[in-house]
């Protein structure tokens, strides 16, 4: 797992006022009210470019054949989730085991101090009580925040909102599709050069990891779903901002579940998992801070 990414739930243990004790049951819902119809067809996925990470399976490129389908034209926001827990009472996985992973630089120094981190990755901290309601924890809100992506959701939670919503989570074909909105082997949604006459197209780190961030894009954390221009599809933010959960396994008999598009915490002096062909992945109950997702439907 890349630094940026996200570890895992189990990779630390903390202590938090619950334990799962399983999923509830949604109640229907009605499907995404921004879905964008795309009518499918061949298209060449993956890369073999040299700065790509071919341990993760970005390649070789291959053609892909897709049948049409509908995608959300950006992540599901802070508002929109709060619409599904208020009609389905659902509580997601952080809220059941109590805690979620945060970035520890937006954690006063008092909440980092007690929060157990990796040494590996000394930036993420478990804090109990971060949620998608208090995605810093205690004394953090969604002030401000209602239409940026939700996050602290795992894979489960991303199901269960497409089962309320009469939708689904994206295959990794389909995300890569919608991704590259009709381009053909681009390196980014908009072309290969990352900020095309100095114009910043998404949200991804500046400056020194994990130390500084000059915020150039405007953006020290999340941004709304709609911000930046959308690609040739008309989907928002398939780049940077957050991880967005698919429908696949990593890869056959695996447990864990594949993550696109990169996320604020990408640099890419180690990590430039914002390409448009780029994946990685985490384990279904797993939640943090820069992990949402987008919902797809069939026709």
């Amino acid at each position: 797992m890349s630094a940026c990414c996200g570890p895992s739930r189990d990779a630390v243990s903390v202590t938090g006022p619950a334990e799962p004790t399983g999923e509830p049951v949604p109640s229907a819902g009605a499907s995404s009210p921004r879905m964008i119809a795309l009518p499918g067809g061949t298209f060449r996925m993956g890369t073999d470019d040299a700065s790509g990470f071919a341990e993760d399976g970005e390649g070789p490129v291959r053609e892909v054949t897709i049948e049409p389908f509908a995608i959300d034209a950006h992540c599901v926001s802070n508002a929109r989730f709060a619409e599904f827990i208020e009609a389905s009472g659902y509580r997601t996985e952080a809220e059941q085991f109590g805690w979620s992973y945060v970035f520890g630089g937006f954690l006063p120094g008092s909440l980092r101090k007690i929060s157990p981190r990796l040494p590996e990755v000394p930036w993420w901290c478990g804090v109990s009580g971060a949620s998608w309601r208090q995605p810093e924890g205690p004394g953090s809100d969604l002030a401000g925040r209602t239409d940026h992506p939700v996050v602290h959701v795992t894979w489960n939670d991303a199901k269960a909102f497409c089962r309320w919503a009469g939708t689904r989570l994206p295959t990794e074909a389909e995300w890569e599709y919608a991704a590259r909105g009709g381009l053909d082997q681009a390196r980014y949604p908009w072309g290969d050069e990352l900020t095309p006459g100095g114009e910043h197209r998404c949200n991804i780190w500046q400056g020194r990891f994990p130390t500084h961030n000059t915020a150039e894009d405007g953006y020290r954390g999340t941004a709304p779903v709609d911000a930046f221009p959308p690609n040739g599809f008309g989907l928002y933010n398939v780049a940077g901002n957050v991880w967005e959960w698919c429908a696949d396994r990593w890869s056959p008999g695996s447990p864990a579940r594949a993550m696109r598009g990169g996320s604020y915490l990408c640099h890419e002096s180690y990590c430039n998992r914002y390409r448009v062909a780029a994946r990685t992945h985490n384990t279904p109950d797993s939640s943090t801070g820069n992990l949402g997702f987008r919902c797809a439907a069939s026709p």
